[in-house]
């Protein structure tokens, strides 16, 4: 995965505010942004820092989003609505209600565009595609997804999303996809596959944060020139 766009020495940096600034992940998302070329960290949004988003969309061509999944489409809205690209991390919400509201506001001419990832992780994406590839030889699979404690939706997005790249396969997933909640984890996929006198196991662990950091520099960089008002996944994204 490429980290760098063609961009000339020239070009002002894109500006980047992050909502959810004061989470972990959020201020993770924070020092990467301040740490990569091009990129400039124009603000900081969180209700724990006192500073909503709208005080900061005037200053920036793209607001990254990691905060609850009740606020990631309000956020979203008022991104697209002030003509500001958005790059959202936080899973759980209504998809389709954010395809439309970008759709929307694409056709009314802002040029905004939204961009969506359950999961930042380069490793995370192959993880899924190799799913998705083993699914057409062993079409029996189990989805088995561990994060924190303070992760909010279950299953994952990143299971979700496993789960649906699957069944397009014409693989079959046993439900209930099965969550595991408890600290120490940060984001762990396991999806099983089983045939006759035979098992296979595909694995992805981030036991970090900073995993996903490439990712959402990428996504930065790229989301304001991406060709449809939404898209969904890194691997969109990547050479």
């Amino acid at each position: 995965m490429s980290e760098t766009a063609d961009r000339s020495e020239d070009e002002p940096p894109i500006r980047v505010a992050v909502a959810g600034a004061a989470g972990r992940m959020g201020a993770t998302v924070c020092e990467a942004i301040e740490a990569a070329p091009g990129l400039v960290l124009s603000g900081r949004a969180d209700p724990a820092l006192g500073v909503g988003l709208g005080e900061l969309l005037d200053e920036a061509d793209v607001v990254v989003d990691f905060t609850l999944p009740d606020q990631a489409l309000p956020n979203a809205h008022k991104c697209l609505h002030s003509k500001t690209s958005v790059v959202i991390g936080t899973t759980g919400f209504d998809l389709d209600k954010l395809a439309r509201c970008a759709a929307d506001h694409f056709d009314r001419g802002a040029g905004a565009r939204a961009f969506v990832a359950p999961n930042f992780a380069i490793g995370a994406v192959l993880m899924m595609s190799f799913a998705q590839q083993a699914a057409k030889h062993m079409p029996e699979v189990e989805i088995v997804e561990l994060h924190h404690d303070r992760k909010l939706d279950a299953p994952s997005g990143t299971a979700a999303r496993t789960a649906r790249l699957i069944e397009a396969a014409g693989g079959k997933v046993h439900r209930p996809i099965h969550s595991v909640r408890l600290p120490g984890l940060v984001a762990h996929q396991e999806v099983l596959f089983g045939g006759q006198g035979q098992t296979l196991s595909i694995r992805h662990d981030s036991i970090d944060r900073s995993s996903f950091m490439p990712g959402v520099v990428l996504a930065c960089r790229r989301v304001s020139s991406l060709p449809d008002p939404l898209t969904v996944g890194l691997e969109a994204l990547l050479d």
